[in-house]
């Protein structure tokens, strides 16, 4: 049983194989997928490919900062009214970015808080982009967090996953004390990141979830390829090893998270 939390699955990248390449992640072990839209086309087609493989699939929906797309009272209406539907289980991927700044981080902020409020709105976990932006996404992610608690939201204990976590100690460590889970994925199998390595075993197992990024990110032997949910075992050995548990222990106790997350069934 094991639960790929972030995998971008209707990317051209999967056209000639889309349905195999889910397939062989259901024989791998993979339960459960989350498809986090990056604008509202790609939220609509994760949600279409969800009624293909109901109970299986699942979507997030939401505006990625890299979008390019700034403020726009119809695109924010157009989220809201996808949130809505049944297989939609988060708002994401949202974020911020300041490494490409495709977008201005004005503009990057203000479609970042409108999504927060969504989400508020709808008490549903948020998917979070964070890239070179750690003290923005901390100091707005703890006032919606303490907003959260405030309107005695049921999200406000599991708020969301911070994804393909790579950071330092001190950032996982204020993270999982405002409730949010961290996103491990391909990189954690990346000799650069022996120190991420190092320090996640001192993390408690609850607040960690699994993902691949897929079509990115792909795991050591892979790199330089197409990443994909099959390869979701090897994310998970790499942190079997690091905690010095069983792979079984690992993937029941993360699937188990990503339920509580979720609130897949």
């Amino acid at each position: 049983m094991l639960a790929d939390t972030h995998c971008h699955l209707y990317l051209p990248d999967f056209d000639q194989d889309r349905e195999n390449v889910i397939r062989k992640a259901f024989e791998s072990g993979v339960t459960k997928i989350l498809i986090p839209g990056i604008d509202v086309l790609t939220s609509g087609q994760a949600i279409k490919l969800c009624s293909r493989f109901p109970k299986s699939l699942f979507a997030a929906v939401g505006i990625h900062p890299n979008s390019m797309i700034s403020h726009n009272n119809k695109i924010i209406n157009q989220i809201k009214s996808l949130a809505h539907l049944d297989c939609v289980v988060a708002i994401g991927e949202i974020g911020l970015d300041y490494y490409r700044e495709k977008t201005s981080r004005s503009q990057q902020l203000d479609l970042f808080l409108t999504q927060l409020e969504i989400a508020s709105d709808l008490s549903l976990p948020v998917c979070i982009h964070n890239r070179e932006a750690d003290q923005d996404i901390c100091f707005y992610i703890k006032k919606w967090v303490n907003d959260l608690k405030l309107r005695n939201s049921p999200i406000s204990n599991n708020p969301g996953v911070m994804h393909s976590f790579t950071g330092s100690l001190e950032l996982a460590l204020e993270f999982i004390q405002m409730g949010f889970y961290l996103g491990i994925g391909g990189p954690i199998t990346y000799k650069k990141n022996q120190i991420l390595r190092d320090f996640l075993p001192t993390l408690p197992l609850k607040n960690i979830l699994l993902e691949t990024d897929s079509p990115y990110l792909p795991p050591q032997p892979f790199r330089g390829q197409r990443n994909e949910p099959l390869h979701l075992s090897l994310i998970a050995k790499t942190i079997a090893d690091c905690y010095k548990d069983k792979i079984d222990n690992i993937a029941e106790i993360t699937s188990l998270n990503s339920k509580n997350c979720f609130h897949w069934k």
